[in-house]
């Protein structure tokens, strides 16, 4: 099953009408992805995923846009310190690439964290899979899917 495919059919599954958008330019920074779907910043719901130093298993931290993930708050709330994830890796664990690494529809269930910055907006965008697909979503509904314990990491 595609990469598209597994965020389609998680969304689905959690009974949602997914709203995924293919856009005609790269979506694989925030940044990109705000500019395509003409939204703020920080409405951009970034995966960021770093390896577990001491399991070897990934860890996946759902943050703002403009947002960058402190690397000690993290591995405070990982319980173990973190390092960077290399993209083989994240896609052995997760099933997607670099880019497009979604918050759903992952391989098999990983520990999620998310920003309480997300939570000031009534709509998030997050990556659905690929490099130019991305899907409209309410913060507490991305939550719940993920499993995501909020938590400040930010810096």
């Amino acid at each position: 099953m595609s990469s598209l495919a597994r965020v389609t059919a998680a969304l689905v599954a959690a009974g949602l009408d997914p709203d995924i958008r293919e856009m005609p330019s790269s979506t694989r920074t925030a940044a990109e992805a705000a500019a395509a779907v003409g939204c703020a910043l920080d409405q951009i719901a970034k995966s960021i995923v770093f390896r577990g130093e001491t399991s070897g298993h990934v860890k996946l931290f759902l943050t703002a846009g403009g947002n960058q993930v402190d690397p000690a708050r993290a591995s405070a709330l990982a319980g173990e310190p973190l390092g960077k994830a290399d993209a083989a890796l994240i896609r052995a664990e997760t099933g997607f690439a670099i880019g497009g690494v979604a918050p759903v529809g992952h391989l098999a269930p990983l520990p999620v964290w998310i920003d309480p910055r997300l939570f000031d907006f009534a709509v998030l965008w997050a990556a659905a899979g690929t490099p130019r697909h991305v899907f409209a979503i309410a913060p507490d509904t991305l939550a719940r899917l993920t499993g995501a314990i909020r938590a400040p990491f930010a810096a």
